[in-house]
């Protein structure tokens, strides 16, 4: 399978992120990015017994060695003001972000 991140999709996946890169920036990381993917292609390509559950791993865990599943609980932080001071920019008890540029991809 040859699913190579063409340079023009690159450069607009590199427009969405808002990103600055040189031109030999740009060139490296897409051609580190074509590399990632190719391993993710070589990977997948090994054949598994269909019988392996996907999160199979090689340490056995027992069911009576396995802790419980803890339950989700909410807990407030103690000062949100605190971490709002951080923000650069808030309104309302909220932290405003930039909006994000898109565009459909056809």
């Amino acid at each position: 399978m040859n699913d190579e991140i063409t340079l023009e999709v690159f450069l607009h996946l590199v427009q969405l992120a808002a990103l600055e890169l040189e031109p030999e920036e740009a060139e490296l990381l897409r051609r580190q990015l074509n590399n990632q993917l190719k391993s993710i292609h070589e990977l997948a390509a090994i054949p598994l017994d269909e019988t392996v559950p996907v999160a199979l791993h090689g340490v056995p865990y027992p069911a009576e060695t396995t802790p419980p599943a803890r339950a989700d609980e909410w807990l407030p932080t103690p000062d949100p003001g605190r971490l709002l001071d951080c923000a650069p920019e808030t309104e309302d008890g909220y932290i405003v972000v930039p909006d994000i540029p898109h565009q459909e991809l056809n």
